[in-house]
């Protein structure tokens, strides 16, 4: 080897060395819930990622912060950027040496392009993995209770793309197809229904086989046409239907009213932004995922530990002072057993202890660590929580009297009744007013405060969202989210009117109000009552 050669094999070993890597995903057909496990893992860890049109709002919404974020999207005819480009876009980001997500509706090498991307990925030397999505051809059919196959009516389906590359409608041999027997699914073909309609009749079809039209399948604004082939493309044009959208021909199609289940949900059609904090925002959107809508998360406040924790750090040094320790959010919780993971410190320390807790979810939370809350109001507000707090211990001081006066002393007797309350910078003051009304001597320990988030892309997408008025119901479970919310997105009058504001609480509640917007409030300070409180308006809507 001459010196030139092991100069360009130096070179190209340096390359090599420095590249990243692409994954090639499918985001499934617009509903988070059916992207893949394999697909969020890989998007969680994503330091670029290039995003189409067709990807869900909700799955967009788990990008990660700091990643950077390309829209290459293509709907209509409308291109922001051709194929070209987004090769290069690929090849340029992997050369940074970054883990490069390619995001696409669907599955990549269905009608996606993925393939085509994967050979310039390769003619560069880039490593890639394709990730397979949910697709459209066989999601959205099932989920307006159509199956692409059936026993005794349909022993095959065969998929075809409506339109050429330049945006025609394609070339097909429509009396093979007409002869196949199965169902005909065609994507991206709702511009081409009326060609596609009548070429199969003229290729030998019968005009009154069962036909379908299904826009945005297995999202909020999922609508199905039901009609025949024969009658389709006009069924569809009197009913607006937009894309995406795709075209089902078959005997199938005659089943959907007898199998659809989706519209059976009782948030079916209804579109939800969760504003709640990250750490938080699963479980919520998870129900409401469940019950049928459509759901984006939009974190509008973080709950921070304090840097310093000096405070905090001497007032453990003298747990043995109290015999209560009050938690008012389940953050609060999360956040203290944090603090002594990180500082190293026993959880035996809290022997002796007794804990209230605001309402179910905070205790919910604190029995994940091992402990069950002594006390927890009916009513989930600060001030239910002093008052009832303050009794349960004047209870208990009474009844240690009667023991001491008896002579048989009790586990408790002679710890000073002292309660230690853990919780946000700026909280409520009603708790610490009742227990003082009751003389409870009691130290307010800060614990977190709450952080509001930078401008962000999916700050920017819901934005638009909101112009839009897509949005049914915004949730805000805490006076911080309407405030995080507010400005984050510094939404108009017009706006803040297009959704209801579904509040956990009155003082979430007011502030939502005050803002302009029209609210409701949760029968109970629970995300359950929440999720009640929005299947009985979607009823009603409905």
């Amino acid at each position: 080897m001459n010196m030139q050669e092991k100069g360009q094999d130096e070179r190209q070993s340096e390359r090599t060395v420095n590249r990243g890597k692409v994954w090639l995903v499918g985001a499934g057909p617009g509903d988070a819930g059916l992207l893949t496990l394999r697909g969020r893992e890989v998007l969680e860890k994503a330091q670029s990622v290039v995003y189409d049109a067709l990807v869900g709002d909700g799955i967009l919404g788990w990008i990660p912060e700091g990643a950077e974020q390309i829209y290459v999207g293509k709907r209509g005819g409308s291109h922001t950027k051709s194929q070209e480009e987004i090769n290069q876009i690929l090849v340029e980001e992997a050369e940074k040496g970054r883990r490069v997500v390619r995001l696409k509706g669907g599955d990549p090498f269905v009608f996606g392009r993925g393939s085509e991307e994967a050979l310039v990925l390769q003619e560069h030397g880039i490593p890639f993995e394709v990730v397979c999505g949910v697709t459209s051809a066989v999601a959205v059919p099932a989920a307006c209770g159509i199956p692409v196959t059936h026993r005794g009516m349909a022993p095959s389906f065969h998929v075809i793309t409506g339109h050429r590359k330049n945006g025609e409608p394609a070339h097909m041999d429509y009396s093979a197809l007409a002869r196949e027997g199965g169902t005909l699914i065609f994507l991206m073909g709702v511009t081409s229904a009326e060609t596609i309609c009548r070429g199969l009749i003229e290729g030998g079809m019968d005009r009154h086989t069962p036909a379908a039209l299904l826009e945005k399948g297995t999202t909020a604004g999922q609508r199905r046409v039901l009609s025949t082939l024969e009658r389709l493309w006009e069924d569809g044009k009197s009913q607006n239907i937009k894309p995406p959208a795709i075209i089902v021909v078959g005997e199938v199609c005659s089943l959907s009213e007898s199998l659809q289940w989706m519209e059976e949900k009782p948030l079916f059609g209804a579109k939800i932004l969760v504003t709640r904090p990250k750490r938080r925002s699963a479980g919520m959107a998870g129900r409401l995922r469940e019950a049928g809508a459509e759901v984006v998360e939009l974190p509008a406040a973080e709950p921070r530990l304090l840097e310093d924790t000096s405070f905090l750090d001497r007032t453990l040094e003298r747990l043995a002072d109290f015999k209560w320790a009050v938690f008012t959010s389940p953050s609060g919780v999360e956040l203290f057993f944090e603090y002594l993971r990180r500082e190293k410190k026993d959880i035996r320390l809290l022997m002796g202890l007794k804990f209230a807790v605001i309402g179910a979810g905070t205790a919910k939370a604190l029995c994940r660590y091992g402990f069950y809350a002594d006390y927890m109001p009916e009513n989930f507000y600060a001030k239910e929580l002093g008052r009832g707090l303050a009794e349960t211990i004047l209870h208990e001081m009474k009844e240690e009297e009667k023991r001491g006066e008896n002579g048989r002393g009790g586990a408790g007797c002679g710890k000073p009744v002292k309660v230690l309350l853990l919780r946000a910078q700026k909280a409520s003051p009603a708790l610490c007013e009742e227990l003082a009304r009751a003389e409870i001597p009691f130290e307010d320990a800060v614990l977190y405060r709450t952080e509001f988030p930078a401008p962000s892309m999916q700050a920017e997408r819901v934005k638009i969202l909101l112009e839009k008025k897509a949005f049914d119901y915004v949730t805000f479970t805490s006076e911080s989210t309407v405030k995080g919310f507010l400005e984050l997105l510094s939404p108009t009058d017009e706006e803040l009117c297009g959704f209801t504001a579904v509040c956990i609480g009155e003082m979430t509640e007011k502030a939502a109000r005050e803002a302009g917007m029209r609210t409701v409030t949760s029968e109970v300070p629970s995300m359950d009552s929440m999720a009640e409180c929005m299947i009985s308006l979607q009823s009603v809507r409905a």
